[in-house]
């Protein structure tokens, strides 16, 4: 069954996040996730949305998603989101 990351991120350094940007998707990719959605202007239907960008991820299984987010590839990558944003993220299941 599919997992789905969701993340909300509020950029502070954008010049700094660029760098989290440039090695993301090699480490994204060989752990076979799949970047589903990048959106900084997504429609807000009720409640408030105050982060600057909204990301969507999607993997075959929760455990392929949790051996990507734990790798310590992506945790050194992440070590730069820390130190030029805040993220609220988490992982769902899929009905497929």
């Amino acid at each position: 069954m599919a997992a789905y990351f969701i993340a909300q991120v509020s950029i502070q350094d954008r010049d700094a996040y660029q760098a989290y940007e440039q090695g993301f998707m090699a480490i994204l990719d060989e752990h076979g996730g799949q970047l589903v959605s990048v959106d900084e202007q997504p429609l807000v239907l009720e409640g408030d949305w105050a982060c600057t960008r909204t990301v969507l991820l999607r993997f075959e299984t929760a455990e392929a998603g949790k051996t990507w987010y734990h790798s310590d590839a992506y945790q050194t990558l992440a070590q730069v989101r820390f130190q030029s944003a805040t993220s609220n993220i988490v992982m769902v299941q899929g009905f497929v």
